[in-house]
């Protein structure tokens, strides 16, 4: 007999555009959270956008193991592509009051969303994430994150690379999407810094692989804090990065010389040939 969970305490948002070979482990990890039954279900929604692979079949494979521990997982097949229309897709349907926007690339730790949904107070807005650890397979890209562990927004801040979460209060503060290049800046800037909240359970987030797909994604990532304070400037007033002092750059540099080297290629190389453009490109 299939468990009865409860009604829906936290629902997962999850855009997937030709993700057949990582949604498989995405959802495995769900399924496997220690998530105590007494709180409710958990309701995942796919989103497969602009798929041409077999993302959509995948997640559907996986229906009866949700059900099994009374979990719904829906499988919503768009033609059309674009990340933010497949936020907006999977919101309007959604019914938990904790969403959590998780991108099919990340693997959650099984404590991860009992912990982000332990956090919220009623009437108190809040934007969490987890402790992110970044993953690399070869030599640039595991030189360039061991150089971007220690950047101080990333080892202070919440940054939510790949992985955040609102509660109800906190979803109000904004409609639907906007169409921007980075949603994690946008959701991350509408909270001021005393309503964010890192939890203590990791999760693992690929970076891109090789030093070309590092400048596009650096790029990219660039151009998108830079929409965001030409179209929503109001959100600046919630930014915190910390400052990178010098000294702690090269202490960092004489400690790992070729980490160094590499992040500072990366940034060189995108500061030199800047460029603006909006399609989506994969943090991978």
């Amino acid at each position: 007999m299939t468990p009865r969970a409860g009604p829906v305490a936290l629902s997962i948002i999850l855009p997937a555009s030709n993700e057949a070979a990582l949604i498989g482990d995405c959802l495995s990890a769900v399924l496997a959270s220690d998530w105590p039954g007494s709180l409710g279900a958990v309701e995942t929604l796919v989103i497969a956008n602009g798929c041409h692979d077999a993302t959509a079949e995948r997640a559907r494979a996986l229906q009866p193991a949700f059900a099994e521990r009374g979990w719904p997982l829906t499988v919503l097949d768009r033609a059309e592509g674009g990340k933010l229309g497949a936020l907006n897709a999977g919101d309007a349907p959604a019914s938990g009051p904790i969403r959590v926007y998780l991108d099919a690339d990340v693997t959650v730790s099984p404590s991860l969303l009992h912990q982000l949904a332990l956090g919220p107070l009623p009437g108190h807005p809040l934007y969490a994430s987890g402790s992110v650890r970044i993953t690399a397979q070869g030599a640039a890209s595991r030189a360039y994150a061991r150089f971007w562990r220690h950047v101080p927004f990333m080892v202070n801040g919440v940054p939510g690379c790949g992985l955040f979460a609102v509660n109800a209060e906190g979803r109000a503060r904004w409609g639907a999407f906007p169409d921007i290049i980075s949603d994690d800046t946008f959701v991350r800037l509408s909270f001021a810094p005393r309503e964010r909240r890192k939890v203590p359970a990791p999760y693992l987030w690929p970076i891109a692989e090789g030093l070309a797909a590092l400048i596009r994604v650096r790029r990219r990532q660039d151009a998108g804090v830079r929409q965001i304070e030409r179209e929503h400037p109001a959100l600046l007033a919630n930014d915190d990065k910390p400052p990178f002092p010098t000294t702690r750059k090269l202490a960092l540099a004489l400690r790992d010389p070729l980490a160094f080297a590499t992040y500072t290629a990366v940034a060189l190389a995108v500061k030199l040939s800047p460029q603006s453009d909006q399609s989506w490109t994969r943090s991978r």
